[in-house]
């Protein structure tokens, strides 16, 4: 199953669906949180071998999938829902879909596992801590505080587009304080700045 719908295969449907670099960008900084809230998941649960891989994977091909339909699908009439209907015609796990369609809050699909938690708590904070990255002389990651991105959060012209409700109730739903997530995003988002650009 990890071969057949692996993360090479999703970063391919990914770029074959979304041309734009930022997007792209995107996926993969959602893609570095979410996989270290699966791994510190899995450490809790005692995986371990293949069973601790293939929970990884389900964890990296979500968040790399979670707007591919965004560039051609936009609208909140068709996006995650197009994108969710092309991965059941693909083959792709439930889990993985409804974890999809639950970050969107308008679809009305519940984040009922730790994985749809997870994907929330970390879109929009991804987004969030990129914009934060790169208003920085450095553009790098490594320079984002936390204590500079709550107060950023609270500055509604910055990253305007970004929606700070569903970051706090992402923590919420996950069960981590606010700061904690923020921090722990930016160490995942850190291991991977070059990747991200930043």
């Amino acid at each position: 199953m990890i071969d057949d719908y692996g993360r090479e295969k999703a970063w391919r449907l990914l770029t074959e669906w979304t041309a734009s670099e930022s997007l792209r960008k995107h996926a993969l900084a959602v893609e570095a949180c979410v996989v270290a809230c699966g791994e510190a998941e899995a450490d809790r649960l005692g995986l371990a071998g293949e069973e601790r891989e293939a929970f990884r994977n389900l964890y990296s091909t979500t968040a790399l999938l979670h707007d591919f339909d965004y560039e051609r699908h936009p609208t909140a009439e068709e996006h995650p829902f197009v994108g969710a209907r092309e991965l059941e015609q693909l083959g792709w796990p439930a889990e993985l879909r409804t974890a999809i369609l639950g970050h969107a809050q308008y679809s009305g699909v519940p984040r009922d596992t730790h994985l749809a938690k997870s994907l929330f708590a970390c879109d929009e904070l991804a987004g969030f801590l990129t914009a934060c990255a790169l208003v920085k002389p450095t553009k790098a990651i490594a320079d984002v505080q936390v204590a500079s991105v709550r107060k950023k959060m609270k500055d509604k012209a910055f990253a305007r587009n970004v929606n700070r409700e569903d970051i706090v109730q992402g923590a919420t739903e996950l069960g981590v304080d606010l700061d904690a997530h923020i921090a722990f995003c930016i160490e995942a988002m850190k291991k991977r700045a070059e990747e991200l650009g930043l």
